[in-house]
């Protein structure tokens, strides 16, 4: 699997690749879609262009995409979108069109309360495991963690000289995951690295203006779509390492 992450916390000075107009997320998960992206991650935008939680603006953004795509469409719930831990659960309960599934930083303060809520309403649960975090800790020991969809292994290390390191690390750190599949990705001079270590591996991974605006070889990605096909080669020309019973090896 290859998921396209749309946009992030970036704003139009980051790079072009990022769809900031109210349609353009939609259009730009089209053609990430087109390009091999088989599942999308959004973040949600108020008209002055901050993350939000807000039902409203959940329900235009997935309607929009939903409107162009046939995948799955996530989005996040991060505590930068909503300070407030109590506030966050309210506003999953208040939306109004619900995303296939929600990403949930296990190591941010209310992350069982949260993930309770969107598993409540049927809901999908990304558990993000920050590196450099005690998410995975935390995940182990929560009663929730054999119920979430899967587990996003977030390489939070952007040195590509010490990405791969760092997500190995991580790998070790997630162990089993409770049996739930892993997404691995990194983010900025680490996203490449990390990505080229989760298609060898046979993990899912991540790629999209939120996590990298520049291609493998340093050029900037005009867009998301040019991302995932760089993505998809990278796939192609790596190989896959898995044990007889289906799982990965770090």
């Amino acid at each position: 699997m290859i998921q396209v992450c749309l946009n992030g916390r970036r704003g139009a000075d980051a790079s072009t690749a990022v769809p900031l107009s109210p349609e353009a997320p939609a259009r730009s998960a089209a053609e990430a879609v087109a390009a091999g992206a088989t599942d999308v991650h959004v973040h949600p935008r108020t008209p002055c262009g901050q993350d939000t939680l807000s039902p409203r603006a959940l329900a235009a953004t997935l309607t929009a995409i939903r409107a162009a795509v046939r995948v799955p469409v996530g989005v996040t719930t991060g505590a930068w979108a909503e300070p407030d831990p109590r506030r966050r659960v309210e506003r999953v309960r208040e939306w109004t069109v619900l995303p296939d599934h929600a990403s949930v930083n296990w190591h941010e303060p209310g992350a069982e309360e949260l993930a309770a809520a969107l598993l409540e309403r049927g809901v999908g649960v990304e558990a993000g495991l920050w590196s450099g975090t005690e998410g995975h800790r935390l995940f182990r020991r929560s009663p929730l963690a054999p119920r979430v969809l899967r587990v996003l292994a977030e390489v939070t290390d952007s040195d590509p000289a010490t990405a791969t390191g760092s997500a190995r690390l991580l790998l070790a750190e997630v162990g089993s995951a409770h049996g739930r599949p892993v997404l691995l990705h990194g983010e900025d001079g680490g996203a490449w690295p990390v990505a080229a270590l989760a298609f060898r591996l046979g993990l899912a991974a991540r790629i999209g203006a939120e996590d990298v605006t520049v291609l493998p070889d340093g050029r900037p990605a005009a867009s998301n779509a040019e991302l995932v096909a760089a993505a998809v080669r990278l796939r192609r020309a790596s190989g896959s390492v898995r044990s007889p019973a289906g799982q990965q090896h770090s």
